[in-house]
């Protein structure tokens, strides 16, 4: 059995992107990992390249900033990194530049591939996800956040990257795919509040106009945190290789976990699901089998 990893990257430095934090955290799962660098206007390649391992592969891309209604432009992109994987690998393993995965988890990851493997009805394995929110210590648990999606798929061109590259289709269907007991941290909304402005505005030029995103820089100078509905505190232990980036955190925020800002309709569905384990009528991009 073999997996490839692959991902995405563009201006990594000036977003501090914890994309060599996400590249490293796969590598002990896959035997190649394709690089896909967006012509960037920092040192994001040199920052690739001081990864020591000779399963990375770069390969070069230049973004089309025409396609960047809905942030098709991503998919765009993961599915032209995509199309570089080994045509011998049985598995592609896809991981953003802001999502890392807890070394505890690569065996699950590795058995459940090769348990997979032969059985066609399957097409992909899903990941539990934690979105960390404000500093480590918090993760967002409402309904706003998804809880799940796809990030392995067979190796199969048929399968493409879906609208802003959340997860994956099929001739626009949805994949069949095996819930597995692994996570995927999300860290893509920890940053100090001034980074965060400047990188919720960068990111969001992938979606929206300049004219848009030029009026929400001017708004203020730094990313309200305060702005939640709901978030409980983590208690267990991040990657290993995100600690160095967590001990050289210079913010702090407090934010108070027991406030809870939902209608009527959405409290009674995050009770449900806190009780039940169960997420009520939620959007699913995906076929569980």
């Amino acid at each position: 059995m073999k997996i490839s990893g692959f991902t995405i990257i563009k201006d990594a430095v000036i977003n501090d992107y914890p994309i060599v934090e996400a590249i490293l955290s796969i590598l002990p799962v896959v035997d190649e990992m394709i690089v896909s660098i967006g012509k960037s206007t920092d040192a994001t390649e040199e920052l690739i390249r001081s990864i020591p391992s000779a399963k990375i592969k770069i390969v070069h891309s230049v973004w089309d900033p025409e396609l960047r209604e809905g942030g098709k432009i991503l998919a765009v992109e993961t599915d032209k990194a995509f199309q570089h994987i080994d045509p011998a690998s049985d598995w592609a393993f896809y991981i953003q530049a802001d999502e890392i995965v807890h070394e505890k988890y690569h065996d699950a990851i590795r058995n459940a591939a090769g348990y997979y493997l032969n059985d066609e009805k399957v097409d992909g394995l899903l990941f539990h996800y934690l979105h960390f929110y404000g500093t480590y210590d918090y993760v967002g648990d409402s309904r706003k956040w998804y809880n799940k999606e796809v990030r392995m798929i067979r190796n199969d061109k048929s399968i493409q990257s879906f609208k802003d590259a959340q997860g994956f289709r099929r001739n626009g269907k949805r994949l069949p795919v095996k819930l597995i007991d692994a996570f995927v941290y999300h860290y893509g909304w920890v940053k100090n509040p001034y980074q965060m402005k400047q990188k919720i505005y960068n990111a969001g030029k992938l979606w929206h106009s300049d004219e848009e995103m030029n009026a929400f820089l001017k708004s203020s100078d730094f990313f309200d945190y305060n702005d939640f509905d709901s978030l409980s505190k983590f208690q267990e232990t991040h990657p290993q290789v995100m600690q160095e980036r967590i001990s050289k955190k210079n913010w702090e925020i407090n934010l108070d976990i027991h406030q809870k800002k939902f209608s009527l309709k959405n409290s009674l569905l995050y009770w449900i699901e806190k009780k039940t384990g169960k997420r009520l009528f939620s959007f699913r991009n995906y076929e569980t089998v």
